[in-house]
């Protein structure tokens, strides 16, 4: 009997928390104001809605260079350059394309690696609304120190009226909270084992000696 109770607590608790990511998904809207970054990075999808809008957020000046993370390697340069918005020559002196990444680890990883050779501090990620808590998990794992301000692209299905209407918004929102979780604890195991370590005080100078 304990044992029974003991699911249905977990099936209570994960169900509640299904409920809350959904519900901060619907709530998820890009900044009125992203500020500037040094860099733009944006993590492939099946809509061109996100390149789209990290295109437009490069050419509005908010960072220096966008990388585009998870290209599929049968695509050629000029092929996604038709397919997006924005222009030519913006496109041709300011877009990286990654073809290394696989999945949102392989994201994370590219886009850690991308601003390390660019010396980058500062990024805007952009990506689905409903991928955007996980992404930033993967790349805040990778990048602690930088500043990550995220910029969510709406996905119409899965707001709060209609994802558990259909059985595809149903499984996108519980296999992406599943996989959120599990980074989650993953992050979190990790934190315990690796700290982030303290911050260093200023140097003394000779008027505070």
């Amino acid at each position: 009997m304990r044992y029974l109770a003991a699911i249905a607590v977990i099936v209570v608790i994960w169900l509640a928390g299904l409920l809350a990511f959904a519900d901060r998904i619907e709530r998820m809207t890009p900044p009125v104001d992203p500020g500037r970054a040094d860099g733009i990075v944006v993590l492939t999808g099946a809509s061109d809605a996100r390149i789209n809008e990290a295109l437009r957020l490069l050419s509005a000046g908010r960072g220096e260079r966008l990388l585009v993370s998870g290209v599929n390697r049968q695509v050629q340069r000029g092929e996604l350059r038709e397919v997006t918005a924005g222009s030519n020559r913006l496109f041709d002196c300011c877009v990286d394309l990654g073809f290394d990444a696989e999945d949102t680890i392989g994201n994370a990883q590219e886009i850690a690696a991308w601003a390390a050779a660019k010396r980058y501090d500062s990024l805007i990620v952009v990506t689905s609304d409903y991928h955007m808590p996980r992404s930033m998990l993967e790349i805040r794992g990778l990048m602690r120190g930088a500043e990550l301000i995220p910029y969510p692209v709406a996905t119409p299905s899965l707001n709060a009226d209609t994802w558990w209407r259909s059985a595809g918004g149903q499984r996108r929102m519980v296999v992406e909270y599943s996989k959120y979780l599990a980074v989650l604890v993953r992050e979190a195991a990790a934190r315990l084992i690796t700290p982030d370590p303290p911050a260093e005080a200023p140097a003394e100078t000779p008027a505070d000696a």
